[in-house]
């Protein structure tokens, strides 16, 4: 597991800490209120609320050692590049653009809209010396910010023609389901050789039985195993950009890259829903809701039927850390429902009062809140919203964190840059791909809540 995804689990661990004792605190207020208050409920309800206390302090000292520690491997990383030989002097003082306290040529501050820039540029074409050494000034101040994307090639022909960074740094990237429901599953390392992951399944069990008399023959039973073949699949996609459009452009083939990164994120994060028999949707058993007028007060009990069929499928394998993965559109839905009665059995940071909890977190950073029975919540619009016989439905999926597998190899995904394949037309042809594998049905356990009770939701505040 990576720094990143400890430091990730520390704050859900501290937040699910936090929810805990602010719950314990509101319990110990509102029996302070009940007329037949005994000292012996208050003592109890305070050491609870002091437990809670001190399990945020862990928590906090926890997250606190990470962040440390993530903050001296970003010094060391950072030492270690400045002070990487080159095997060349270093210029003189009066021969390097310098950007720390001097000006920038072209800011923001002063030239929002690049007019500036602009007017040097048709200027230089005109002749104008000092124009020109402008903009010679203001690309030895890009080199030295940008030189990773710049390109000799591009910028010899005409210097000018470099944009300043900050004219350029707002692009609007196209927007992405990306991949929550896979970053918050079991990963694992694919292996580095093979086009299938096999697992051996014990499907006949041994026995054991109470000896029918002494010296009688005792239980046996011979064990069996299913292998269970899972594939190596293949993600990829491409595109070719112009050599002018990456030599002449500012940063223009790490914006396409990381497009390419997101669908790549994409498509395997919907493959691990959606894909026929193997995905999530398919292996699944189904929870059916039908209702012409749904309301969350009468899907919660599916969840929870749901989650029983997890447990009752799972038995002692259950780690106990179930999700729920459900559309952003059916979470919001939930959100706005309002009732005036409450949840019969109170949970761990969850207050009495309320129908779960929501963190507040944005789209794909982790659990966005948890159901009345403390089970955390992963919203991923990967999930299919055209289901049912009215193509109007979605389904909310339950199941064990750990009993969903995923293998991706660690360098995924992997970046080829080919130019002589475009050589002729004067492209350039970028291609991203990986390997992954994943299984659901290591043992099937998971559970799905589909039918008439999840078509497009309305927002009537039930």
């Amino acid at each position: 597991m990576t720094l990143a995804e400890l430091i990730a689990r520390a704050q859900e661990t501290l937040r699910t800490a936090i929810a805990t004792r602010q719950a314990a605190q509101d319990q110990l207020t509102a029996l302070r209120s009940d007329p037949n208050l005994t000292e012996d409920a208050v003592t109890e309800r305070r050491q609870a609320r002091d437990t809670a206390d001190a399990e945020v302090t862990r928590a906090q000292k926890s997250l606190d050692e990470l962040l440390e520690e993530q903050r001296r491997e970003e010094e060391i990383a950072a030492l270690s590049a400045r002070t990487e030989p080159t095997g060349t002097r270093a210029p003189a003082y009066d021969r390097v653009a310098r950007v720390g306290a001097e000006e920038r040529t072209y800011r923001q501050d002063q030239d929002p809209r690049g007019g500036a820039f602009e007017r040097d540029v048709a200027a230089a074409f005109l002749g104008d010396y000092e124009a020109r050494d402008r903009l010679s000034r203001h690309m030895q101040e890009e080199r030295t910010i940008r030189g990773d994307q710049l390109r000799a090639v591009g910028t010899g022909a005409f210097s000018g023609l470099v944009v300043p960074q900050y004219l350029t740094d707002m692009y609007a990237p196209a927007v992405a389901a990306n991949r929550p429901f896979a970053d918050a599953i079991r990963g694992h390392e694919l292996p580095a050789q093979g086009m299938t992951v096999n697992i051996s399944r014990i499907t006949t069990s041994s026995s054991v039985a109470s000896q029918a008399s002494e010296n009688t023959n005792v239980s046996e039973t011979d064990m069996d195993d299913t292998l269970l073949t899972i594939p190596v699949q293949t993600a990829a996609g491409q595109q070719t950009m112009s050599r002018q459009s990456i030599e002449r452009g500012a940063g223009t083939e790490p914006i396409v890259i990381d497009d390419l990164f997101r669908r790549y994120a994409t498509n395997l994060d919907g493959t691990l829903i959606n894909q026929a028999s193997t995905g999530l949707s398919a292996a699944a058993t189904a929870v059916t809701y039908t209702d012409a007028t749904p309301t969350t007060a009468e899907l919660y009990p599916k969840v929870i039927e749901g989650l029983s069929g997890v447990e009752a499928a799972l038995l002692d394998q259950a780690s106990g850390d179930n999700l729920a993965v459900m559309h952003s559109r059916r979470w919001y839905w939930m959100q706005n429902a309002m009732g005036n009665t409450y949840p019969l059995i109170t949970q761990p940071g969850v207050v009495a009062q309320t129908l779960g909890a929501n963190y507040a977190e944005a789209y794909g950073r982790g659990v966005r809140g948890i159901l009345p029975n403390g089970t955390p919540v992963i919203v991923d619009n990967n999930i299919a919203t055209n289901l049912g016989a009215g193509t109007n439905e979605d389904e909310i999926y339950l199941g064990d964190r750990n009993e969903f597998h995923l293998w991706e190899d660690p360098n995924a995904p992997m970046y080829i840059r080919a130019e002589q394949a475009k050589a002729a037309s004067l492209g350039v042809l970028l291609v991203v791909y990986g390997y992954f594998a994943y299984t659901h049905s290591r043992y099937p356990h998971a559970r799905k809540i589909s039918g008439t009770g999840l078509i497009t939701p309305t927002f009537t505040g039930v």
